[in-house]
């Protein structure tokens, strides 16, 4: 009996890891700001689990019925949370309170998992030794009976297992459940997300699931269970795979209705790289708009305001070697390429999949101009961390000016490439009399942010001029911002804030160089009333932010 049990509770183990991963992942994706959200989901996951432990005190009487209805009910529930999480978010723009529900509906399941196993293993522990009194009795007839009454009465005052054996067989479940969650820890992001996808991996988890636990109970311990508890348990979890196996097949047309709700009817393109979604949409005349996990990255109509402020002030000085930090779209390759003086531009973006699209989308590669078909382009695919740091090192030449094209800095993972020892590698790229631009978010919207972004900046060694530009449609971001579905109104922030910073402690001049293209929304006045526009939400006497402590709120 021992070895079925473990090995359920090592699979029901991973299954439970899998959910509470699933819920972090997704709620990240969808949310953003991924430590809140795994905070938010451990601590209620095991919160409940704990409420979970006390309320499986009430089954004990039941043990075998009961674990396979938790079992059954966890399945269901944890297979189908990364869909209703997702069907939320999709029409009801709010996903938040439907994560903590599921976080502690799966906590208080999984937590009442092991109690009763434990109350199954103890009542099976004392069962062979009566039916073994009752066999030995029928077979020694009425001579022997006097004897096998006062057996039974012996082992009635005896406990059921010893206490060394008791001892043994927690230690070997909390073995199994330990090694079945790293199993399923590692299994979540090397094979379920990259074969199934987050919506499939939750179903298909559930189904393992369901079938471990009902055959756990339906086999293992079924002498436990009346002929109506057998039935209704049969006819849960049959129940329960038929609506997981029914969500797995149409999981595709879900999906496609659900990214019609978020992003409307006109998908041109979407795609799941190795790091994240990519989606395009638009009309077939109209400019695209590019869409990464969700937040609005590019939108066609209006992105040249984005690109061309923060390009052009930092082309003004020697610009002939040009790094682009982030930019796979090729967008802000475009405008530095208009300058005949440029003799190299290497583009370091970690996502391969988002270049290839901004290659190969006729609408994407009309919109960047064929940036990446340009032979003095190089794109390097790597974390800009990571690289900047070796390439501190062995780079020959430096660069005369570094963009740093990246998504705001209360994404949580771009944090680091805010942070002021990021600041210091990016100096040590840059020539004695280079610039360095900087997308720091919007300065109207989320002024603490920006201006944390300026103090790491001169925490690093810069000097900084600040400076903002408006969309032509206001509330319509078409910077690497979210746009705010909790209003409603689907609005994001009306300005994108940069920084334009240079080393030393003298502040570099705004303005635009002489071979300067003819630009569509910047000009010498345009850039001085950026700059005072700016200066007047500032924000003074903000710590930096570094890698240890990170300082970029939501």
């Amino acid at each position: 009996m021992r070895f079925p049990v473990l090995a359920v509770v090592f699979v029901c183990a991973a299954c439970g890891l899998v959910y509470e991963l699933e819920l972090v992942a997704l709620a990240s994706y969808l949310i953003g700001d991924s430590v809140t959200q795994a905070s938010v989901v451990l601590s209620v996951m095991v919160f409940a689990m704990g409420v979970g432990s006390l309320l499986a005190k009430r089954l004990r009487c039941r043990a075998a019925v009961g674990f396979g209805m938790v079992e059954a009910g966890l399945a269901l529930i944890g297979g189908c949370s990364a869909l209703a999480l997702y069907a939320a978010f999709a029409w009801l723009g709010e996903s938040r309170y439907v994560v903590v529900a599921f976080s502690l509906a799966i906590g208080v399941l999984i937590g009442a998992e092991i109690p009763l196993l434990m109350s199954l293993i103890e009542r099976a522990g004392s069962v062979p030794e009566a039916g073994a009194g009752a066999r030995s009795g029928a077979r020694t007839g009425a001579r022997t009976g006097a004897r096998s009454g006062l057996a039974k009465r012996a082992r009635r005052q005896a406990p059921p297992v010893e206490p060394d054996d008791a001892a043994g067989t927690v230690a070997d479940l909390f073995a199994a459940d330990y090694v079945g969650a790293l199993v399923g820890g590692l299994a979540f992001p090397f094979l379920l997300l990259p074969w199934l996808g987050q919506l499939t991996g939750a179903l298909v988890t559930g189904a393992v699931n369901a079938i471990a636990g009902g055959g756990l109970v339906l086999w293992v311990f079924r002498r436990d269970l009346t002929a109506r508890s057998r039935a209704l348990l049969i006819g849960v979890n049959m129940s329960v795979l038929a609506v997981l196996a029914t969500a797995t097949v149409l999981v595709d047309d879900f999906e496609e209705a659900a990214r019609r709700a978020v992003y409307g009817d006109q998908v041109r393109v979407a795609v799941h790289t190795d790091l994240q979604e990519v989606v395009v949409t638009g009309g077939r005349e109209g400019p695209p708009d590019l869409f990464l996990d969700g937040r609005l990255r590019v939108a066609g109509q209006d992105e040249y305001r984005y690109h061309e402020a923060l390009v052009h002030p930092a082309m003004k000085g020697p610009h002939a070697r040009v790094l682009i930090v982030g930019g796979g779209d090729g967008l802000a390759a475009r405008e530095v390429l208009r300058y005949s003086g440029v003799s190299s531009v290497t583009v370091v973006e970690l996502d391969p999949g988002v270049v290839r699209l901004a290659r190969t989308d006729p609408a994407l590669a009309t919109l960047n101009a064929q940036a990446f078909r340009d032979p003095r382009v190089r794109v390097v695919y790597a974390d800009a961390f990571n690289w900047l740091r070796g390439a501190a090192d062995h780079v020959q030449e430096r660069y005369d000016v570094v963009i740093s094209d990246l998504p705001d800095p209360g994404i949580t993972p771009s944090t680091k490439l805010y942070s002021e020892e990021f600041h210091g590698l990016v100096a040590r790229v840059l020539t004695g009399a280079g610039r360095f631009a900087v997308h720091a978010g919007s300065v109207t919207d989320r002024p603490h942010t920006y201006w944390t972004v300026d103090a790491t900046l001169r925490a690093a060694g810069f000097a900084t001029r600040p400076y903002s530009a408006s969309g032509r449609t206001p509330g319509f971001a078409a910077g690497p911002d979210r746009a705010d579905r909790n209003s409603g109104t689907e609005q994001g922030p009306g300005d994108w804030g940069f920084l334009l910073a240079v080393p030393g402690d003298r502040p570099p001049v705004l303005g635009l160089a002489p071979d300067a293209p003819r630009l569509r929304s910047l000009g010498a006045g345009t850039l001085e009333a950026a700059a005072r526009r700016a200066e007047r939400a500032r924000v003074p006497a903000l710590p930096s932010s570094t890698l240890v402590h990170p300082r970029y709120g939501s």
